[in-house]
């Protein structure tokens, strides 16, 4: 089984002199994603709310979200065609030409928003930078992951860039070979255990999970994580001390 354990072991600080690569998760972890998607869903209840109660609103666009995933990815783009849908389908297609373009609006909205860096994201950044290899492995729209790598001002730092469909184990496997890097050498931070965390320590490498406030409901596990490699930190500068000797 993989717990998740507050407390970190001297053996993966230990374990951590092995690591020569770090990646980094992009949305929630360098900087605010869900905190977008979570109010923009707020406001599509809203549109919604003469229809269904606003629990049933976010289930039915949850279901169609995940319906929709094989077609669309991830990302504002299949939120928004997803949220569309929704619509036309909670209202028994009888939704007005005006509230849809409320909708379109709503996905554009979220596009526009300006690039809020997590705190201590920027000391991370200039500490590492020079020590390790540092590659971003995101998920999502590969305009929108790359509008907003560009204006964080943090691209220049990124030895690679790596912007995934999806982030599972064959997805990690292929970033291994791209980079020529073995998973014992791999530290992966992120505040998804599904994406970010899991896959990569049933490949044997390392991880620090590095929670948000806010988490998207497909990306949560309702089992506790424990693994041997696996480090909980509560904001990205607590990794410093494990990597900076």
């Amino acid at each position: 089984m993989i717990t998740l354990d507050d407390k970190v072991s001297s053996a993966n600080e230990y374990r951590m002199k092995h690591i020569d690569t770090i990646a980094f998760d992009a949305d929630d972890t360098l900087w605010v994603n869900q905190t977008y998607f979570d109010e923009t869903e707020y406001r599509f209840r809203e549109l919604l709310e003469k229809h269904l109660p606003y629990e049933q609103i976010s289930e039915e666009l949850l279901r169609i979200e995940i319906d929709n995933m094989p077609i669309y990815g991830f990302g504002v783009k299949a939120f928004t065609l997803s949220m569309v849908e929704a619509a036309l389908k909670i209202s028994d297609y009888k939704i007005k030409p005006e509230v849809i373009q409320q909708i379109l609006d709503l996905g554009k909205e979220i596009l526009l928003k300006p690039i809020e860096l997590l705190d201590g994201v920027d000391e991370v950044m200039k500490m590492l930078s020079g020590r390790y290899r540092l590659v971003v492995v995101t998920k999502g729209d590969l305009l929108d992951q790359e509008r907003k790598l560009s204006a964080s001002g943090l691209e220049h730092y990124f030895h690679h860039i790596e912007i995934m469909s999806d982030k599972q184990r064959k997805d990690y496997r292929k970033l291994f070979k791209n980079l020529d890097c073995k998973p014992e050498n791999f530290l992966m931070i992120g505040n998804s255990l599904k994406s970010d965390i899991v896959p990569v320590l049933e490949l044997d490498g390392y991880a620090a999970y590095v929670p948000f406030h806010s988490t998207w409901a497909h990306e949560k596990l309702e089992d506790k994580v424990i693994h041997p490699n696996l480090v909980r930190i509560d904001k990205i500068t607590e990794i410093l001390p494990y990597l900076i000797r």
